[in-house]
């Protein structure tokens, strides 16, 4: 059968789907409200749809409610941060700021996604070029269905913010959360209703953009 351009109607316009994408933003403060469990899962169902490389699908996702649990990651990743820092030479004052700053945003969010990745069900190859590559394809994919998720939280009147520290501590925070071994760490997701406003602008397109 075959199907005409734009001969479909969408469930949800172009300038609904654009205007959604615009008024995102990065937020870190949030309300104490507890998020849904049925909210929660439409967010991830939401990351489920995303693309994957080979439709492998190599995320997986660990999700914190419990204050304690939130509270014995922050601990154990604060401490990493902070030897980190040390060792680069950093003021003591600078390195007490960071590490309270990045404890209190993962305390305060009522909801902690760490988001990894798999390579369970990926491709493998016998040479290191290949191998990597298959690797950087996981990851992609696992950001993608991660945009989803952010995508769909804002849809639902959450706030969200990406945080890349798991990749700086990949060991604690496998240890810390008992994962599998094969679960890699790539970021975390703080999550709950939003406590603030923010209005970042992006850079004009003509600056990010080549047609030929």
């Amino acid at each position: 059968m075959n199907v005409v351009q734009g001969s479909q109607t969408p469930s949800l316009s172009a300038d609904a789907l654009l205007r959604l994408i615009r008024e995102r933003r990065s937020i870190r403060r949030y309300q104490p409200s507890p998020v849904p469990r049925h909210t929660l899962e439409r967010v991830l169902e939401a990351a489920r749809w995303g693309p994957s490389a080979h439709n492998r699908q190599p995320w997986r996702f660990v999700i914190l409610t419990n204050r304690a649990d939130r509270w014995r990651l922050a601990d154990a990743m604060g401490a990493q941060l902070t030897a980190d820092l040390r060792a680069d030479g950093l003021d003591e004052i600078l390195i007490a700021g960071d590490a309270l700053r990045s404890r209190e945003r993962i305390i305060a969010a009522p909801v902690l996604i760490v988001v990894c990745l798999t390579m369970r069900d990926m491709d493998t190859y016998p040479d290191e070029k290949r191998a990597e590559h298959e690797h950087t394809m996981a990851v992609q994919s696992v950001a993608m269905a991660a945009q989803n998720l952010l995508l769909m939280a804002h849809a639902e009147g959450l706030g969200a913010c990406w945080m890349c520290a798991p990749l700086f501590c990949q060991e604690v925070v496998r240890k810390v959360l008992d994962l599998p071994a094969d679960y890699e760490p790539q970021g975390m997701i703080l999550l709950g209703y939003p406590a603030e406003q923010r209005t970042k602008d992006r850079e004009p397109l003509e600056t990010r953009v080549i047609f030929k």
